[in-house]
């Protein structure tokens, strides 16, 4: 496979061919930075990492140069972030057992605007040689413009695909802002089955940036659990922990809404519903 950045980096955990290795994979996860796929994409992880047939695979598109640096890390250079942050993210490939990890190495502002013409090529690229079942994404709301920048360059190669060829679920998972504001019929529930420390053992494989200042081990077990137990006021919780998602494949239909429409059309469903609860309140006062 051909990348147009100098950094690209194509790791196998267990050596084997790339093509074959890509081939083999279900669960395909597409990430902006280094350690998002470990945040957006644990449900494929958790699903593959015991299964005799299933295979996770994930895309990291930029070098992770701007990340906040603090403590021991403080005087990084980028040059020695963009490497330390490669071999971060092939360490945490180890540990989830991937199939593969591609980081594409782009630096971030030159993927904004979006989409990017060689990035979605790239994607493109990695989408027909993997054909993944399930594909798992930053979401339309999420609020970091990179990862909505990455967003749009998926959503472009994915368009690019046959029919035939396209993953049957396609997920925008949380990163950067929460999706329990969702009408709750809009909402996708990912479970995610895996001992209670291996999520945060993979985000712990970031040094650069736990313990740089973000403890994102913590934080993101923590959204899971809290997103389980908060589901439902009135049932006993399904699961332990859970992501939060947006079914993407409304977005790949012929007729399909632009981004900017279908994210309106979700606030506007939240604030009606909201506006509705609190009028029947008041009525029954």
């Amino acid at each position: 496979m051909k990348f147009s950045q100098p950094g690209a980096d194509l790791f196998c955990p267990e050596g084997k061919d790339p093509r074959e290795i890509l081939a083999s994979t279900t669960h395909l996860g597409i990430g902006a930075h280094a350690d998002d796929l470990e945040i957006l994409a644990f449900p494929g992880i958790t699903a593959c990492l015991n299964h005799p047939t299933q295979r996770f695979s994930g895309v990291v598109v930029t070098d992770g140069a701007g990340a906040p640096r603090t403590g021991p890390f403080a005087k990084t250079s980028d040059d020695e972030l963009i490497g330390l942050r490669r071999e971060e993210q092939r360490q945490a490939a180890r540990l989830g057992r991937y199939a593969a990890v591609i980081q594409l190495g782009y630096p971030s502002a030159s993927i904004r605007p979006s989409p990017c013409p060689s990035l979605v090529a790239e994607l493109r690229q990695v989408l027909e040689a993997a054909q993944p079942r399930v594909v798992y994404l930053h979401n339309p709301a999420d609020r970091h413009l990179t990862h909505g920048a990455v967003l749009q360059a998926c959503l472009a190669a994915l368009h690019q695909l046959p029919l035939t060829s396209r993953p049957r679920e396609v997920y925008g998972c949380e990163v950067w802002g929460d999706l329990d504001w969702l009408p709750p019929s809009k909402i996708v529930r990912l479970p995610c089955t895996a001992p209670e420390d291996f999520g945060p053992s993979l985000l712990r494989c970031f040094r650069t940036q736990v313990k740089g200042g973000k403890r994102y081990d913590l934080a993101a077990a923590g959204r899971r659990r809290a997103q389980a137990t908060f589901a439902d006021a009135y049932a006993p919780d399904s699961a332990g922990e859970v992501v939060l998602a947006l079914d993407l494949l409304p977005l790949l239909e012929p007729n399909a809404p632009s981004l900017l429409d279908f994210v309106s059309g979700l606030i506007d469903e939240f604030k009606l519903q909201t506006t509705e609860r609190i009028r029947k309140l008041g009525s029954e006062s």
